[in-house]
């Protein structure tokens, strides 16, 4: 991930925290705002102390970035977004974590729809299921 798309001071972190909206599931919680800039989307993320030591919280850092580095075209532009990473996601391996991300950042709604469809139809496919 870029360095100029990360968050890295406590006052965007604060900011978020404060006017965002969160989304949770099992594994992650994302935080997300309107950020003032026009970048495509900043990314922070957040592996307190309860989850492991420095290795295990690094390495799960790590890992987020990569999975959003890859979905990067898939994300909405010009939000700020947090994920914070909970206890069950450091026993999950890499696919089964980035079905959790793509899941808490859908029902975030931070991820573009595919082309040609709309909201309303993606909603009606998803109850058909």
């Amino acid at each position: 991930m870029q360095r100029k798309l990360r968050l890295r001071n406590r006052e965007e972190f604060s900011r978020i925290y404060r006017g965002g909206k969160s989304f949770a599931n099992g594994q992650f919680v994302v935080y997300w705002s309107r950020q003032p800039l026009a970048d495509p989307f900043r990314l922070g993320v957040s592996a307190s102390k309860k989850i492991g030591n420095a290795v295990v919280r690094n390495r799960m850092r790590r890992m987020v970035k990569e999975i959003l580095r890859h979905q990067t075209q898939r994300i909405i532009p010009g939000v700020d977004l947090i994920l914070i990473v909970r206890k069950p996601a450091t026993a999950m391996k890499m696919k089964d974590m980035e079905k959790s991300v793509l899941h808490v950042l859908k029902r975030a709604g931070l991820l573009k729809l595919p082309a040609g469809q709309t909201a309303k139809q993606q909603r009606t496919s998803r109850m058909e299921k």
